[in-house]
């Protein structure tokens, strides 16, 4: 069992245990549930399911997340050790996953699929936390961006996996059922390998008890304004999944041959994110990381009118896959770096926890709304409605400073924004 400590990091040392020990139980956890994420779409078909049945797995799903995500950061406000609690979220992903492959019925699969996901968005604002406590600030960029690196990474090789074995002949069940070897040995590997900087009985830790009470900073709730509009034009991956197995049938329906490919463009999305967040969080860590977010959330702007003008052209489907793993790869990197940077370490697990919620929110909400679209033949509406929703989070990331910051009292607060 790792040790906990409160040695401080050196800058030539952020690539700690701890940030490795993060970077394994992501990357294991995403090829965990990235293998069920790859075939659930046309396991949904040989139970008679369409994408509104995903559209409403995918936004319960998110919905319980964002629940979630939010009592996460608040136990992580709450608790002096992180670890053990994250550890219970990896094992809830796991075994939630897993038991997909018993299920039948649109009931059993949400509850399932919700059980994962509840696990996944508990854990998250304390693995952010506990990331952040282990990095200097110059390098949080770098270390949410070689997180996410190692995320995307995993869901590569989850649906390379769920590839191989239908080409293997394996059915959807089965790859699902073993999604959970990689579950544990993520859960294994955040428990040990995590290192927590926990003040020991009777001192005083500043940076965790001072202010505690404290409001959040103004500019932490602007931004989380912005992140929660583009949000509601963030939906599930899992959609372009269907998009291409559907672009690739001739008559609409789903055969091996076409779910692979599927599956294959799939992962080549995940691997553009995987080779895009580390340069990414590197380049926050240079220059501004809120301009790079801004660029980066525009760029899901052009990959959601593409998908509305040309949901049924192939070529351009791949190139809406590739614009997509980019922008993904922005998000996820630089949205949890600003906040860090936002916010004071006694404030920060909870924040996380906001912010996670915010975003999963706007997350369901797309969800629904594109799933139920797409039902009823209305692709260029859904993907539209997305691509305006997120015009109004680049809007409001633009404007908010020069609205809500103009005073001379708020020159600090526009100055933070900027960086």
């Amino acid at each position: 069992m790792p040790l906990e400590t409160s040695e401080k990091r050196t800058p030539s040392r952020w690539l700690t245990t701890t940030v490795l020990g993060i970077i394994l139980a992501t990357f294991f956890s995403d090829v965990s549930h990235e293998m069920c994420t790859a075939v659930l779409p046309m396991y949904l078909t040989t139970v008679g399911l369409g994408p509104a049945a995903l559209g409403v797995i995918e936004g319960l799903a998110d919905f319980l997340v964002s629940i979630s995500k939010l009592l996460g950061g608040y136990v992580g406000h709450r608790v002096r050790r992180k670890r053990p609690w994250a550890t219970l979220g990896y094992l809830m992903t796991t075994f939630g996953t897993w038991g997909i492959a018993f299920a039948g019925s649109l009931a059993a699969i949400v509850t399932l699929r919700g059980t994962a996901w509840v696990g996944r968005g508990f854990r998250s604002p304390l693995r952010d936390y506990l990331l952040a406590d282990s990095v200097e600030p110059a390098y949080y960029g770098r270390a949410y961006g070689l997180e996410r690196t190692g995320d995307m990474l995993g869901a590569v090789l989850g649906p390379l996996i769920a590839m191989l074995l239908i080409w293997g002949g394996w059915s959807f069940q089965s790859i699902i059922f073993w999604t959970v070897l990689p579950g544990l040995i993520a859960a294994g590997a955040f428990f040990f390998l995590i290192r927590e900087r926990v003040k020991a009985t009777g001192t005083h830790d500043a940076g965790q008890t001072q202010n505690v009470n404290a409001p959040f900073p103004r500019v932490f709730w602007l931004f989380l304004i912005g992140v929660f509009l583009f949000g509601m034009g963030d939906f599930s991956r899992t959609f372009l999944v269907w998009l291409a197995a559907r672009s690739l049938g001739q008559d609409g329906s789903i055969v091996t041959g076409t779910l692979s490919l599927a599956v294959l463009l799939y992962l080549a999305h995940n691997l553009v994110s995987a080779i895009a967040a580390y340069p990414v969080g590197q380049a926050g860590d240079r220059g501004s990381k809120m301009a790079i977010l801004i660029f980066g959330y525009s760029l899901g702007i052009v990959t959601n009118l593409l998908l509305a003008w040309h949901h049924a052209s192939f070529g351009w489907l791949i190139v809406a896959i590739i614009l997509s793993g980019v922008y993904i790869a922005v998000e996820e990197t630089l949205e949890k770096a600003v906040a860090a940077q936002m916010l004071p370490r006694s404030k920060r697990s909870l924040g996380f926890g906001i912010l996670a919620c915010g975003n999963a929110v706007g997350d369901m909400l797309s969800s629904l709304y594109v799933g139920l679209l797409l039902e009823m033949n209305l692709a260029f509406w859904a993907f539209a409605c997305a691509a305006a929703f997120g015009a109004l989070g680049v809007l409001w990331l633009l404007l908010a400073p020069r609205l809500f910051l103009s005073s001379k009292s708020n020159q600090a607060a526009r100055e933070h924004w900027r960086s």
